[in-house]
């Protein structure tokens, strides 16, 4: 699936806001119990106030996505004070791909993603017994960016990243006028979320044609932040992102 759209300059950042590229970021919530526990609601005539949340206590595990990890870091240590420290809530960053295997093998009781859960993942549950609901938490937007000290690209059309992150331009493609005849003769550096992430699925989808299709000689992780301080230290650096990283890396 290819799209025309023109990504232009933003506060020095390359944003791409088609509604093609737009994700929805979900958790998924395991139906099974043991998490948290409930102390019994006294029965009726009895003393005591009833349940709330300084009456739970437990563990809960999440992983998942670097893209909805700051809204689950929030809402982790708002829940961590309604419950006076009662309920241990870790949260891990594996990427979209990498929570579903924890979340379908039981290591973890809630998975963040920012995008569905697979066919093959949803299989890998049932054969685990893992029941799940879906709750679907933001609309994230992709995004696309050069350095700010890179002067030269203004915009760039959705087939130019196509030409830049296609499997067939792995060792090929590695200096900027191959994008563009007109931009200089330096090297290209590329720099993006690793293979595990959503964020990742959904930008080779849209832009190769294909979930996970993309040249391998980039820079990647899943600590989004890690890649943002090395593309900040070149002016020839390209990146993808999920919106909601920008804030934590300075960029935003």
């Amino acid at each position: 699936m290819k799209f025309n759209e023109t990504i232009g300059r933003y506060r020095g950042i390359a944003s791409i806001w088609p509604l093609a590229l737009l994700v929805m970021t979900l958790t998924v919530v395991a139906c099974v119990g043991g998490a948290a526990s409930e102390s019994p609601t006294p029965a009726p005539g009895s003393t005591g106030g009833g349940t709330g949340p300084t009456d739970l206590s437990g563990k809960i595990a999440i992983d998942g996505s670097s893209t909805v990890f700051p809204i689950t870091e929030a809402v982790a240590e708002e829940f961590g004070k309604l419950t006076g420290g009662d309920v241990r809530l870790t949260v891990g960053v594996s990427g979209t791909g990498g929570g579903f295997k924890k979340f379908c093998n039981r290591e973890t009781d809630i998975s963040d993603a920012s995008r569905p859960i697979k066919a093959s993942e949803v299989e890998l549950c049932a054969q685990a017994g893992v029941e799940y609901i879906e709750l679907p938490v933001a609309i994230d937007g992709l995004t696309v960016m050069v350095n700010p000290g890179n002067e030269f690209v203004q915009c760039i059309t959705v087939e130019e990243l196509h030409t830049m992150w296609s499997p067939q331009a792995e060792g090929e493609i590695t200096r900027w006028n191959q994008v563009r005849p007109e931009w200089p003769d330096e090297p290209l550096r590329l720099y993006g979320p690793g293979v595990d992430s959503g964020t990742f699925d959904y930008f080779t989808e849209t832009v190769n044609g294909e979930a996970q299709a993309s040249r391998g000689d980039f820079t990647s992780s899943e600590d989004d932040t890690c890649w943002f301080r090395e593309s900040r230290g070149t002016t020839a650096a390209w990146a993808t992102s999920a919106m909601p990283t920008l804030p934590r890396t300075g960029l935003a």
